[in-house]
C-alpha cells in the first residue's frame, strides 16, 4: 500500500513514519512526503499512491485546495487516489470541509499507529473512516437544516474551473482569462469545454446565464 504524507510538521511527519514501519509487515509503504498545498499536489501526481494522509491546516491553501487540485487523480476510475485526513482538529468547519472536498475519511492525531494502518486499508478499499467520536459528529453536521446547502452542479467543478467560469460570466475573452490566471489560452478553453461539459450547457452564453443565476458573477 503506498501512502503519501502531507504535513507541514517534519517531526510528525517521522513520528508517522516510525508508527508504520513498526507495522511494516502489513505492507504500507510511505513513498512521498509534502510539507505545503504545492509540494503535496507535486508529490502526489508524481508518485500516484493508493492513499493519502492530509493535514487540514498547511500552507498554501490547507488541505481542502490540496483536494481542490486533486480532483481529477480521485475522479481516475481505474486507479482513484484516496484521501484520509489526519489532524489535531476536529473543529466542524475542517471536518466538514475535507469531506465536502472529496477526503473518503477524517482521524484525529490520537489515533494509534495499529487503526492508522487499518484506516489506510479501509481508505484505499472505498470505506469512510472516522475517529470515533467524529462519526455520529459527521452524520449530525449533514443531517442538519443549519449546514450549508450544496449545490451538485458546483461541486462537479475543481476550483480552476470554477476561477474560469466567474471570468467567463464576466464576458472576459480567453486571452485576458488566459493573463489573469497565468495559464495558456489553450488550457483555458479545455477548462470551458469541461465546464460545459459537466454543467451539460451548450455555449458561453448559457454558461452566463448559469452563473448569473446562481450570482457568481
Amino acid at each position: 500500500m503506498r501512502v503519501v504524507l502531507v504535513d507541514d510538521h517534519r517531526m510528525f511527519r517521522t513520528g508517522v513514519q516510525a508508527e508504520i514501519g513498526e507495522t511494516a509487515r502489513t505492507g504500507v509503504e510511505v513513498v512521498g512526503e509534502a510539507a505545503d498545498v504545492d509540494q503535496a499536489v507535486t508529490v502526489i501526481t508524481a508518485t500516484r499512491p493508493e492513499v493519502v494522509l492530509l493535514d487540514v491546516h498547511l500552507p498554501g491553501g490547507g488541505g481542502v485546495e490540496v483536494l481542490r487540485r486533486s480532483a481529477s487523480l480521485m475522479a481516475d476510475q481505474d486507479r482513484p487516489v484516496r484521501f484520509l485526513a489526519l489532524s489535531v482538529s476536529d473543529a466542524a468547519e475542517d471536518v466538514i470541509g475535507v469531506i465536502r472536498g472529496g477526503a473518503r475519511g477524517y482521524v484525529t492525531k490520537t489515533i494509534t499507529g495499529t487503526d492508522l494502518v487499518d484506516a489506510i486499508f479501509r481508505v484505499s478499499e472505498g470505506d469512510a473512516v472516522f475517529s470515533p467520536r467524529l462519526a455520529g459528529f459527521v452524520l449530525d453536521a449533514f443531517a442538519s437544516t443549519d449546514a450549508p446547502p450544496v449545490d451538485e452542479d458546483m461541486d462537479r467543478l475543481t476550483q480552476r474551473e470554477r476561477e474560469v467560469l466567474r471570468l467567463i460570466a464576466r464576458g472576459y475573452a480567453y486571452k485576458e482569462i488566459a493573463k489573469q490566471l497565468f495559464i495558456s489560452v489553450k488550457t483555458v478553453e479545455s477548462h470551458v469545454s469541461a465546464v460545459l461539459r459537466k454543467l451539460q450547457l451548450s455555449n458561453r452564453h448559457e454558461l452566463t446565464r448559469w452563473a448569473t443565476a446562481r450570482r457568481l458573477v
